[in-house]
């Protein structure tokens, strides 16, 4: 275990839930909640802890930082093709009840929280901006799109949003598509929209209407459209040549070279991330639709 983190345990409907926690340094602090990507029921390391540099910006930022363990190594993103989805696992519950552990605990804001992941992590932000809304100020998805089973939900609460996606990124495509877990009968599962499709629906579910700026590099392409519901922002990001990783740090040694691990270093997205949610994390009053 990291010596930074502390580690905390609930139960959930009879489940034992793990996480743990980098605390704030500074009392009514704003929280980041990080959720890993699929990482099977044998995996026992705390890879985001390891993999973005929330933590160690902690300090500098004035943050606290939660990095929750997910059933089975995945999380009930509402697509209905992971363990924890097929097991009626409620993640929901689970991350409101990290988010309400720590206002306890350390005093960290418990109606503006940050949430972001990638992959399986990035599809459960999606699900926690909409049924928590109360809770999640804003949200970030790094390689992970809407689900589709979600776009029926009426969320009470606008949520800004940061998407990025890397165009090369053969597991979660940057224009959408399925689950690579199909049905008993061989059937495709689990869609998802692509980053634009999903930048549009938050668009429209916060109700922006500023014009839209877009910075483009030779590296990236960058959208973003403000005058959402209580000043929320919607931000969606290209990465060109961009795999199946988080923009800023290289992916694991045992990854390296594998489909999809192309990563781009132009920007580091823990920190982008935070500099777009440090002025957007509005009380839940202000976000109300």
């Amino acid at each position: 275990m990291a010596a930074d983190l502390v580690e905390g345990e609930l139960s959930i409907d009879g489940l034992r839930r793990t996480f743990g926690v980098r605390p704030p340094r500074r009392q009514h602090a704003p929280l980041v909640v990080v959720l890993h990507g699929n990482q099977g029921p044998s995996a026992t390391e705390r890879l985001m802890y390891d993999w973005t540099s929330f933590a160690r910006h902690a300090d500098e930022w004035g943050i606290g930082v939660a990095y929750p363990d997910g059933w089975e190594g995945c999380w009930a993103d509402g697509r209905g093709v992971t363990t924890a989805d097929e097991a009626g696992v409620d993640d929901i519950a689970f991350l409101r009840a990290v988010i309400g552990w720590c206002a306890a605990q350390f005093d960290t804001q418990d109606d503006r929280a940050v949430v972001t992941g990638i992959s399986n992590g990035a599809f459960m932000s999606h699900r926690m901006a909409l049924e928590a809304g109360d809770r999640v100020a804003v949200f970030a998805a790094v390689a992970g799109g809407l689900p589709e089973a979600l776009t029926g939900i009426r969320p009470g609460h606008a949520v800004s949003a940061m998407l990025i996606n890397g165009d090369a990124d053969p597991v979660v495509p940057i224009t959408g598509g399925y689950s690579r877990h199909l049905g008993p009968n061989g059937e495709s599962r689990g869609g998802t929209r692509g980053l634009a499709e999903s930048a549009r629906y938050w668009r429209e579910l916060d109700g922006c209407t500023g014009p839209g700026e877009t910075v483009t590099t030779d590296r990236s392409t960058r959208t973003t459209v403000s005058q959402g519901v209580g000043g929320t922002v919607v931000s969606e990001w290209t990465v060109f040549g961009g795999g199946h990783t988080w923009p800023g740090t290289p992916v694991p040694e045992r990854w390296a070279g594998s489909p999809g691990s192309a990563v781009s270093l132009e920007f580091d997205a823990a920190e982008q991330i935070w500099r777009f949610a440090e002025p957007l994390l509005l009380s839940a009053d202000a976000r109300k639709l």
